[in-house]
């Protein structure tokens, strides 16, 4: 049946920043869907709310306490991983930051905390865990970008250049890893309403208007509808796909 192509039943996904907006969304549904989980964030006790929702769909989960800017915790990551499930099947890199203010009031540390976290960190989980894929000649990354690496905006510079960074990131990888049975893609998302879009678009009337005006079904996304994306994404369905961006956004980049 066309509706088993869709299942993660007996897959082990890694999310990294997992402990809340669209990370939990994630999780929540590849949960859904029948996939064990492995939950990383720098903070291991804002975990345990995620990892409390994720059990109650009947799948296995851990969490990681684990800071994407560190080999290190990536490692430890991988082998508590493999040391509890035998495998990884699918890796979704979503740690991230944002920061919202004019490009020449913007610090060279600002600058770079931006790019590290939301581009470096991709590039050390994929290496790390693309490892272990490449040698099971099996997997899949998910690379959660935005539609701010498709489009310009003010105010955000290192965080456009950052998420443009992932997008390309994704086409190297997907091309690189491709015939050795690794698909990697990644998702645009679109003005989503999590905590921090709360935080920096709602919470600015201003910031709001710019954002709706740019969206044809003029509404924000719920987190859900990410997490449903990624789950087609990560299934067999999704199997002659790679290299790719889908954009989930309202309509935003079709404007």
């Amino acid at each position: 049946m066309a509706l088993e192509r869709f299942s993660l039943q007996g897959k082990t996904a890694i999310i990294t920043g997992a402990s809340q907006g669209l990370g939990e969304a994630i999780a929540i549904s590849m949960a859904e869907a029948g996939a064990n989980l492995v939950l990383a964030a720098r903070n291991e006790a804002s975990l345990e709310k995620v990892v409390a929702e994720v059990a109650a769909k009947g799948v296995k989960c851990i969490k990681v306490k684990t800071d994407v800017l560190k080999s290190s915790d990536i490692e430890a990551m991988v082998q508590k991983t493999l040391a509890e499930f035998g495998q990884i099947d699918i890796l979704v890199n979503n740690a991230g930051i944002n920061l919202v203010k004019p490009t020449i009031d913007v610090t060279e540390e600002e600058w770079d905390h931006v790019l590290d976290t939301n581009l470096k960190g991709y590039f050390l989980c994929s290496k790390i865990v693309g490892r272990e894929m490449v040698a099971r000649k099996s997997g899949c990354m998910i690379n959660n970008a935005s539609v701010f690496g498709l489009r310009g905006f003010p105010n955000i510079a290192a965080y456009i250049a950052s998420k443009g960074g992932v997008v390309q990131l994704t086409r190297a990888l997907a091309v690189e890893w491709a015939r050795k049975g690794v698909r990697v893609n990644c998702i645009a998302p679109g003005y989503i309403v999590t905590e921090m879009a709360k935080r920096d678009i709602e919470s600015n009337p201003k910031i709001l208007e710019q954002n709706l005006l740019k969206i044809p079904m003029k509404r924000g996304g719920e987190p859900r509808e990410i997490g449903d994306v990624c789950v087609f994404m990560a299934s067999e369905a999704a199997s002659y796909m790679t290299g790719e961006t889908i954009a989930v956004d309202g309509g935003w980049t079709a404007f």
